[in-house]
């Protein structure tokens, strides 16, 4: 039988970064190319603590139907929690809970985008956002990531020439894949240019509580006192990803419409993780535990860019991250970067190619993203000492 798929998959590719992970299920290939979280840093005793108390005590709340919005408790513990930590929360939001935070990408632009309306977002950015944006028949229009944040002369020009622009999408802290952080400069332009043009920000933050140098800088949705920021968190990256639990905070008639959103895709996150999560947070000294993971990336991040420096030197170019996961390259002008990338697959050392983030086909790179998160410190050394390899095959 001939297949005939919707026009919202077939132009859809597979995400890059999933394929190249395929390689990495070779034990001997070093994962310089995937996102996940250090095992270390999984309270796996609590978790476990928690499951068995969850199901002698209260079985049938675990496992029946719960309500789309999300288990009552934790809402209000998240919304306690971010509003102390992070001034984020004003008497018009409101709070659903996610099945992770890709989820809140589906679900804003379910909320918001018709055929051919426009997602402006940073460039390089996350595929799996992209990916969430075009499948709804989405134009995108990329603003280059600087050091600091989006340039905002192109954002605002971009805003004025775009036809029906529905929101801006920004990872403001260490941003994937780039790791740049968004100064508090452009942080205040953006809701501005926003605020001006009648749009809205989709403000991603999974990395934020991952700061391992510097000072801490108010996330967008800190100061929306206009509903114009919708605030996507996550426990993947403090918790961890399996658990798949993510919340949105936005209006309340955002939120309305979400939750009918929701209704259509999976009625509710499951009630046996939402649980987990609250009771986690009930019992968990938050700060200490966001500060044993920030010392273990603060470690893994300082020896990979320790030794890009030492091995690599002036053949590439790069910012220091001040946490997250990801260290972004620029290569040399006269490397391929598809080609390097391929080679270092070939040596058993996985990275991802930066065409995999790009916005606009039309956009060039010669970038490739690195992650300090996933492999061993021994394997961070031998995976660096293999790039060496690789590079002076270049110079």
């Amino acid at each position: 039988m001939d297949y005939v798929f919707s026009d919202r998959i077939s132009s859809l590719k597979p995400s890059a970064i999933r394929e190249i992970l395929k390689a990495t299920s070779d034990p001997s290939v070093i994962p310089f190319a995937a996102g996940n979280p250090d095992a270390a840093a999984f309270p796996i005793d609590a978790v476990r603590e928690i499951s068995k108390r969850i199901f002698d005590e209260m079985p049938v709340l675990a496992l029946q139907y719960g309500i789309t919005e999300g288990y009552a408790p934790l809402r209000k513990r998240i919304l306690e929690y971010v509003k102390a930590d992070k001034n984020i929360g004003r008497e018009f939001d409101d709070i659903i809970i996610t099945s992770g935070a890709t989820q809140i990408m589906d679900l804003t632009t379910k909320v918001f985008c018709n055929f051919g309306d426009t997602v402006i977002c940073e460039t390089p950015s996350f595929i799996g956002s992209l990916n969430c944006f075009r499948s709804y028949g989405c134009k995108l229009k990329g603003v280059p990531v600087e050091a600091d944040g989006m340039n905002m002369e192109i954002l605002e020009e971009k805003l004025k020439t775009s036809e029906n622009v529905k929101f801006i999408y920004t990872i403001p802290n260490f941003q994937n894949p780039s790791g740049c952080t968004m100064s508090l400069e452009k942080r205040k332009k953006l809701y501005e240019l926003a605020k001006k043009y009648g749009v809205l920000i989709l403000e991603d933050n999974p990395y934020g509580d991952l700061r391992v140098t510097g000072e801490d800088v108010p996330t967008i949705k800190s100061f929306d006192e206009d509903g114009i920021v919708i605030y996507a968190g996550s426990f993947s990256k403090v918790l961890a990803p399996g658990i798949r639990a993510g919340y949105v905070i936005a209006p309340k008639e955002i939120i309305s419409k979400m939750t009918v959103g929701k209704q259509a895709a999976d009625t509710h996150s499951t009630m046996f993780t939402q649980i987990l999560v609250d009771e986690w947070m009930k019992q968990t000294d938050m700060s200490g535990h966001i500060a044993k993971i920030q010392s273990i990336y603060r470690r893994k991040l300082n020896l990979m860019c320790d030794l890009i420096d030492e091995y690599w030197g002036d053949f590439v170019k790069y910012v220091r991250p001040e946490g997250g996961l990801f260290v972004w390259c620029e290569l040399p002008e006269n490397v391929n970067m598809l080609e390097f990338a391929a080679k270092c697959v070939e040596n058993k050392v996985a990275v991802v190619p930066g065409n995999a983030f790009i916005v606009e086909p039309d956009e060039k790179t010669n970038c490739i993203r690195l992650n300090f998160s996933t492999p061993s410190d021994e394997k961070i050394v031998e995976g660096m000492k293999i790039l060496k390899k690789v590079k002076e095959l270049y110079v």
